[in-house]
């Protein structure tokens, strides 16, 4: 028994020493946990739960800088100063809300909405459809007059028919488009609903206005077609409590408003390429707003501070406050009052000519300032997400490469005279076509099929009468590869670094090969085979225009600071492309252009204008088009004394197949506004 009892005893024993071993060790294992834990949370994620804490704690509020202004410059002689228009700038503009739950009756304001925002445009539909069923209508009942299978009797019974058809109504979407309010409206206890995002003041005044009218006897209070011009609802306000008969404020329940700051182009689409865009995150796309998007922008700033009690800020003494730096201005050197006159003109002419497009470039020789920059067809920069083909986002001229045609025969003359290769007065026989070695085909003169060789004449004539073979002679005579240094030295094939996104180099890749075929040289002379961009085109001949000397082409004159600081722009010289006596024998022989060749129309009187037209063939699936052409004229004026450079291009013009016949008369209208916008003297009786 006693060795029994003592056997169970140390039995006990072990089982109470086991027990008491796995309770210690459970106890440093939840120590351990734990230690481990206060490390993870005070040493290595202390900074995630530091953050986490001054979210709850702390208030950082992220300060917008105010988007910098581009403005046009307009400077009229002996004005030193000048004026300054906007061309982009920034806006207050509204967003309008519902409040679901205070709207009373939806359908009654859903069918105010409609009043305002679509009935007007509805009616204009239905004037549209209604002129155009009536057309449908008056074809048809001729068509069946016309036919001689019907008798009498038939005629009259479709006649009548025909007569009797109801007229389509763009009343039928009415329904529809109140349907969609209501799915905005009829939503008891919703507290916001977006209506219209971006509504101009003037507008917000037209509506309230107009809900007020209905709702009182004081119809007509403002007149929704009137411009009401005024920065916020106050001035509405002051109105409706003076003449509303209890003297209270204006109070439409359902309706809210809140003003945000948008970017606004005044000018619309006109200079829309220049301006490019900016996006609803506030970024800026192509144009000047791409280009200087950092700093049009500026910088952000932010205020972080400690919470207080409910939602009360409390500002302590380790508060955070960096002020945002407001975006830089930009002064243009593009002339607002040209700009305007050079697009208005050019899209007089682009339909005149029932054309795909054009463009439009005025440059200083002197400086490289670009005056005046314009293409269609364009886009509206304040509703630019309405554009279908983002193509219309592009420069056209900066961005469309196109082969120039012969306006480029003036740069292979410059060469070959700047060489001392030909002169003037230099003469060759002209065949009126040739053949180019390798080639299987005659390169012949656009005249040839009706004037046949030309026999021999000189530079003067090759010029004024655009003779292809001319072009060929004076690039042979110079050689190839000098040729080709003149061609690279008044900047094709690179990019001049204008300040527009978008800028591409053209090409001259075809005669940058190690081994160039002639007819790739031959063509080049005058104007096919290579791809320039407008901006290049007009840049050279302003080379010409200054003494040989070319000039870095910009538009932007001067940067201003938030601080006051203002950085202006000077004009810098790229290099010296032919020599002044180069350049003036040439400017000269495109004077003889204007007075007896091809470019006759750009005459103006009382001055000496100089110019080249070019004529191309659109390049289609290897070869070239017929029936599609790219006409381009570039004119120097007054020839003495150039104060300007201009291009002219349209695109496609139907029925009309030399630049003669439309880029001429489209730069004469420019040529003669200029000079009188600038007050030059006249020279010639």
């Amino acid at each position: 028994m006693w060795r029994d009892s003592e056997k169970y005893a140390c039995l006990d024993k072990k089982d109470s020493n086991n027990r008491l071993r796995l309770v210690v060790v459970v106890v440093f294992l939840l120590i351990g946990v734990l230690i481990g834990r206060l490390f993870l949370l005070q040493v290595k994620d202390s900074d995630y739960y530091t953050a986490l804490a001054a979210g709850q704690q702390q208030i950082f509020s992220k300060l917008s800088p105010e988007r910098g202004q581009i403005f046009f410059s307009s400077v009229m002689p002996g004005d030193s100063d000048g004026l300054l228009f906007p061309l982009a700038t920034n806006k207050n503009f509204a967003l309008l809300y519902a409040v679901p739950k205070d709207v009373a009756d939806p359908r009654a304001m859903a069918e105010k909405l409609y009043n305002f925002f679509d009935k007007p445009l509805m009616e204009k539909e239905n004037s549209r459809l209604a002129q155009e069923n009536e057309k449908k209508k008056l074809r048809a009942i001729q068509d069946i007059q016309d036919d001689e299978t019907l008798k009498p009797e038939e005629k009259t019974a479709k006649i009548a028919t025909i007569a009797s058809d109801p007229i389509f109504s763009a009343d039928s979407r009415k329904e529809e488009i109140i349907a969609g309010y209501l799915k905005h409206l009829d939503k008891p206890g919703d507290p916001y609903e977006p209506l219209v995002k971006k509504m101009s003041t003037e507008d917000l005044l037209k509506l309230y206005a107009a809900i007020y009218s209905e709702s009182t006897s004081t119809p007509g209070l403002i007149s929704t077609t009137s411009s009401v011009r005024a920065q916020d609802l106050d001035i509405l306000h002051e109105q409706i409590v003076n003449t509303a008969d209890n003297n209270r404020p204006l109070d439409i329940k359902g309706l809210g408003y809140e003003f945000f700051k948008y970017r606004y182009y005044p000018e619309g689409d006109n200079a829309a390429h220049l301006a490019g865009f900016v996006d609803t995150d506030g970024v800026g796309h192509y144009g000047l707003e791409g280009f200087f998007n950092s700093e049009l922008t500026g910088t952000f700033g932010f205020l972080r501070a400690e919470k207080g009690v409910g939602r009360n800020m409390l500002i302590v003494n380790d508060q955070e406050y960096v002020k945002p730096e407001d975006g830089s201005d930009l002064v243009l050197t593009i002339d607002r009052n040209v700009e305007f006159a050079v697009c208005d003109q050019l899209k007089a002419a682009i339909e005149k000519y029932n054309a795909t497009g054009g463009s439009v470039i005025v440059g200083d020789p002197k400086t490289g300032a670009i005056i005046a920059m314009c293409s269609y067809p364009a886009f509206d920069p304040n509703d630019y997400k309405s554009v279908e083909d983002i193509q219309y986002f592009n420069n056209p001229t900066i961005f469309s490469q196109y082969e120039p045609g012969s306006v480029m025969k003036t740069i292979t003359m410059a060469a070959g005279i700047d060489q001392g290769k030909v002169s003037p007065n230099s003469t060759y026989n002209d065949p009126g076509q040739m053949f180019i070695t390798g080639w299987p085909k005659p390169i012949s003169n656009s005249d040839y099929s009706t004037k046949g060789a030309h026999g021999v004449v000189d530079m003067n004539f090759v010029l004024e009468n655009s003779l292809n073979t001319g072009a060929i002679f004076v690039m042979r005579q110079t050689g190839a590869k000098t040729f080709l240094d003149y061609v690279k030295n008044f900047g094709f094939g690179k990019k001049f670094g204008i300040e527009l996104e978008s800028e591409v180099p053209g090409t001259i890749a075809n005669l940058l090969q190690r081994r160039v075929p002639e007819i790739d040289y031959s063509t080049a002379s005058f104007g096919q085979g290579i791809s320039v961009t407008p901006l290049q085109m007009v840049v050279s001949y302003m080379a010409l225009a200054n003494k040989g000397l070319m000039m870095k082409p910009y538009l932007v004159k001067e940067i201003s600071k938030p601080g006051g600081e203002k950085i202006e722009i000077k004009p810098k010289p790229i290099r010296q492309v032919v020599s002044e006596h180069t350049a003036n024998t040439v400017l000269a022989m495109l004077t003889n252009v204007v007075e007896k060749g091809h470019s006759k129309k750009a005459a103006v009187s009382g001055y000496y204008i100089g110019g080249k037209t070019g004529t191309a063939q659109v390049a289609s699936k290897g070869s070239y088009s017929k029936s599609d052409f790219i006409h381009t004229f570039v004119g120097v004026a007054p020839i003495e004394d150039p104060k300007f450079v201009l291009l002219t291009k349209i695109d496609n013009p139907k029925g009309l197949q030399y630049a003669e016949s439309t880029a001429v008369p489209l730069g004469q209208g420019i040529i003669d506004y200029l000079l009188k916008y600038y007050q030059v003297p006249k020279t010639r009786k």
